[in-house]
């Protein structure tokens, strides 16, 4: 298992990391990564502190209560530099918090369904999560409001290789079109889409673009401003944080749509006219203790009170990149030998995908691999993973799906070529 050259400098590199996670320290190689990522001692030490120190409503002149006030939009002003959403400018977009990615995106789309005339269009990806175009697709059901009569366009992919050609978006894409929605990165393919010919063919028929950066967030650093996304949202239990969510929207995009939240509050009143009955204040404690983990994440150590720099973001995200990487490649290197393996997404381990690699055997179910290794401690998972309409469309039996590998930065390549050696029994 030790003997792969690489093993021993990689894993010296992510020591120093997995001792700032407590979970790490048990036999369970956690392996289903963008199922959910593991917490940082900082972030969890916050949450406690929270609960047990200002557990207390917002809004108030009390000590206490202007505290915790504090809390909440330094969780919101740290989501903003993660996105790079230009939280100096009063032109600026806005980071809503949320309970989950499928609630936000539901959220955004009764708000959508408030405005859209029937005949309007929207293009959703089928490499997409179901959260990303299930919400579009029962207004087109009729069952949102204005919306009834919405046409929903599906982008396909390719049933071999799982990729979509801009061209067929191209052939999609029209006078009446309002929205794009699209992944990031697919939770089942790993493979990144470049934004800009997307964001492009939406803004030459005045459309709003929605990306679903789920399974991009806990590997890249977002940078919306640099790709003039309107909407992008993203799990914060993904990137190191507890179970929220976050919604980016463009300050044009925003001024189009009125949040859901109580009709006295202004339409203008952002976030806060978006975030029903108010955000889990101690999960707010959670992500506003995140800038202390990249900052040891950089070797500046768990620097308390800092305001969040985008430099630092980039910086912390650069060492995602280099101590992940190795991971893909070992891991696609040994998949690409096995005869009767099928790797579902690109083959190549590049900047060009992420660490999410999924794949099916000729003659072994993907539940019966999955629960072999979980009998051996190997955090892995099978299924379709929400992304049921792309295993349809590959040729797969959704209900088994796919056996999906997916890495975070404080794995190790002891841990891959512990797969590996299972790998070598069982397929």
């Amino acid at each position: 298992m030790s003997g792969h050259p690489s093993v021993h400098r990689h894993d010296l590199d992510s020591a120093r990391v997995r001792a700032l996670f407590p979970a790490l320290g048990g036999e369970t190689v956690f392996l289903d990564n963008a199922g959910g990522s593991q917490v940082p001692r900082v972030v969890a030490d916050a949450m406690h502190r929270y609960l047990v120190e200002s557990y207390v409503q917002l809004g108030a002149d009390y000590a206490l209560s202007r505290q915790a006030t504090a809390t909440v939009r330094q969780a919101h002003d740290v989501v903003s530099v993660l996105m790079n959403a230009g939280s100096g400018d009063a032109e600026a977009g806005k980071v809503i918090l949320g309970a989950s990615t499928s609630e936000l995106v539901n959220r955004l789309a009764q708000a959508y369904a408030e405005v859209w005339e029937p005949g309007d269009e929207v293009i959703v990806s089928e490499a997409a999560h179901a959260s990303n175009a299930d919400p579009f697709m029962r207004l087109a059901s009729g069952r949102g409001l204005r919306a009834a009569g919405l046409t929903v366009k599906t982008w396909h992919v390719d049933p071999t290789t799982g990729e979509a050609s801009l061209e067929a978006l191209r052939q999609l894409v029209g006078p009446r079109t309002r929205l794009i929605a699209v992944p990031h990165v697919s939770n089942i393919l790993g493979a990144v889409l470049d934004l800009g010919p997307v964001v492009a063919l939406a803004r030459s028929v005045g459309a709003r673009v929605l990306v679903d950066g789920v399974a991009y967030a806990p590997h890249r650093a977002i940078d919306v401003t640099a790709w003039g996304v309107d909407w992008y949202v993203y799990s914060t239990y993904k990137v190191f944080g507890p179970h929220a969510a976050a919604l980016y929207g463009s300050h044009a995009a925003l001024a189009e749509v009125t949040g859901p939240n109580h009709g006295f509050i202004p339409k203008d009143e952002l976030p806060r006219k978006f975030e029903l009955g108010g955000v889990n204040h101690e999960g707010a404690a959670g992500i506003a203790a995140l800038p202390r983990y990249l900052a040891a994440l950089v070797g500046e150590g768990e620097r308390a009170d800092q305001p969040l720099e985008r430099a630092r973001v980039e910086a912390a995200f650069e060492v995602i990149t280099r101590l992940e990487l190795p991971l893909q490649v070992r891991l696609l290197e040994d998949l690409v030998r096995r005869p009767d393996v099928r790797v579902i997404g690109p083959i190549s381990s590049g900047l060009e995908r992420v660490g999410v690699v999924s794949f099916v055997h000729a003659r072994r179910s993907s539940a019966e691999i999955a629960r072999a290794a979980n009998g051996r401690g190997l955090g892995i998972r099978f299924g379709h993973f929400y992304a049921y309409r792309l295993c349809q469309a590959l040729g797969l039996d959704p209900d088994d799906g796919v056996v999906r590998v997916s890495f975070a930065h404080y794995n190790t390549m002891a841990e891959v070529e512990r797969l590996i050696t299972f790998f070598d029994e069982v397929l």
